[in-house]
């Protein structure tokens, strides 16, 4: 007697558009979780059991297009499948749905504090993360947790996060040469995570009060 498995009828990430096609009309949109996924690598150096998607589409119905968060975390996850990487992330295949999704506001408004958030809320993403650079009265962080199917505004900066394990807030700091308001990921006492480029400059500042040219190593 054959067995139906509904999921071989689906299709496979391999066969499904890796985004939505919508241009990004703010630079921060990229860099912004772009520096939380290089950050999550240099926090999370031994571990394979995550995935930080930035841009790319998440399949949770064979008949309707993806939802493209501007960055999600997930856990309990291949971080690698092979050397082409995902193409795009298909909920009955890595049977995990993301516990994080990411918002970056542009100027041209898209839904992100109604229609957005409605979505990830029904899908049953446990943080909702919104980031507004160009807010001034309110804050320009939000995060919100899923209580009871209804998202709820979590006050401070930064957020902890416990089923995470790491925290998220803003901070001025440098990454790519760029000086200003970024978003990082946090320790547990408060602390962030340091850039790449932070660390070099760190340890370079220490050579220098050992009386150690750095330029003299390279």
């Amino acid at each position: 007697m054959l067995k139906y498995d509904p999921l071989a009828c689906l299709p496979s990430s391999e066969e499904l558009p890796d985004s939505d096609d919508t241009p990004v009309d703010n630079e921060l949109q990229d860099l912004i979780p772009g520096l939380l996924k290089a950050l999550l690598a240099m926090a999370w150096p031994e571990r394979m059991d995550w995935f930080f998607g930035v841009d790319m589409g998440i399949y949770y119905d064979p008949d309707l297009p993806p939802i493209v968060p501007d960055g999600f975390l997930s856990l309990g996850v291949e971080r690698f499948y092979d050397e082409n990487l995902r193409p795009s992330y298909v909920l009955w295949e890595e049977k995990k749905l993301p516990i994080l999704a990411l918002e970056v506001v542009s100027k041209t408004y898209r839904g992100e504090y109604s229609t957005k958030k409605a979505e990830y809320a029904r899908l049953g993403f446990l943080y909702y993360v919104v980031y507004n650079p160009f807010r001034r009265r309110k804050p320009r962080l939000e995060v919100y947790k899923l209580v009871n199917n209804v998202y709820e505004l979590h006050d401070g900066n930064p957020v902890w996060l416990p089923e995470i394990g790491l925290g998220i807030g803003i901070e001025r700091g440098t990454y790519l040469g760029i000086t200003r308001e970024w978003l990082y990921w946090y320790k547990a006492e408060g602390k962030r995570f340091l850039t790449s480029e932070e660390r070099a400059n760190l340890l370079a500042e220490r050579l220098r009060s050992l009386g150690i040219d750095p330029d003299s190593l390279t």
